[in-house]
C-alpha cells in the first residue's frame, strides 16, 4: 500500500508503516531528521506530494500554531494566518480513500466538525498527557494498545531553544512512538482488507471475514 505521512519530518510514523512492508513516505518543508540513511521523504509542500502517487492512506499533521486553543490569546492578531491554516487543514479531508488528520484540541472542532476521537500518549505506553484529536475517513478508531500509569505534562514544559537542530515547536510536534505503532498495527490490516473487498466489487454478507470486520469496526468507523 502507498501511505503518505504529510507534515512529518521525524519519520516516526513513516518508519512504523515501512516496518510492516508498505511503501510509506513522509513529507515536510524541512529535511528528514530521522537519521535513516536513505529516508523516503519529500521535502516540499504536502499539497504537492498528494499528487506524487495514488495514495491508499494519508495521515496528515497540519501545523497547529494558528488552530490550537493553546494559542487562542493571539488569534485576533493573526486572522489571515489562521484562515490559511484552516484552508490547509481542509485540503486533506478527502485527499485519499482513507484519511487521518491529527491536531491538538482547537478551532477545527467548530470550523469543520468534532473529531472522531481524542487520544492520549498514556493510552499507548507513554506516561504523559497530550490530548490529540483524530479526524478519520474510512478508518476505525484507534484502540489503546498499552495503558500505563503516569500523567506527566512533559511536552507542555518543553524548554525553548534549539536542541538537536530542532525548535521547541518542532520537538513538540513529533508523534509518540507508541501512537505511531498503533496506527500501523491497527489500520494497515483494516485498509488491506477493505482494499481487497473493493477489488472484488462486492461485500458478500456471508463472508465470515467481512462479518468479523463489520462487527469489530463499523460501529466506530470514521466518516
Amino acid at each position: 500500500m502507498n501511505v503518505l505521512i504529510a507534515c512529518e519530518f521525524s519519520g516516526t510514523v513513516r518508519e512504523a508503516f515501512r516496518r510492516h512492508g508498505h511503501s510509506a513516505w513522509s513529507c515536510d518543508i524541512i529535511p528528514d531528521s530521522s537519521g535513516v540513511k536513505f529516508p523516503s521523504h519529500y521535502q516540499c509542500d504536502a499539497r504537492k506530494a498528494l499528487n506524487f502517487k495514488s495514495w491508499d492512506l494519508v495521515i496528515a499533521h497540519p501545523p497547529c500554531t494558528h488552530l490550537a486553543v493553546s494559542g487562542a490569546r493571539w488569534f485576533k492578531d493573526h486572522r489571515e494566518e489562521q484562515e490559511k491554516a484552516i484552508e490547509f487543514f481542509m485540503e486533506f479531508i478527502d485527499c485519499a480513500p482513507r484519511v487521518c488528520i491529527e491536531n491538538p484540541i482547537g478551532i477545527m472542532s467548530t470550523k469543520y466538525r468534532k473529531p472522531d476521537q481524542i487520544i492520549q500518549p498514556w493510552m499507548f505506553g507513554h506516561p504523559e498527557t497530550k490530548a490529540t484529536c483524530l479526524w478519520l475517513r474510512k478508518l476505525p478508531l484507534l484502540h489503546p494498545s498499552n495503558v500505563v500509569e503516569g500523567r506527566s505534562p512533559r511536552i507542555h514544559h518543553e524548554s525553548p531553544g534549539i536542541k538537536n537542530g530542532l525548535t521547541r515547536a518542532q520537538r513538540r510536534s513529533i508523534t509518540y512512538q507508541g501512537i505511531a505503532e498503533a496506527m500501523a498495527q491497527q489500520w494497515l490490516p483494516f485498509a488491506e482488507h477493505w482494499a481487497k473487498i473493493t477489488q472484488l466489487g462486492t461485500r458478500n454478507p456471508i463472508s465470515q471475514s467481512w462479518k468479523r470486520w463489520k462487527i469489530n469496526y463499523l460501529p466506530a468507523f470514521g466518516r
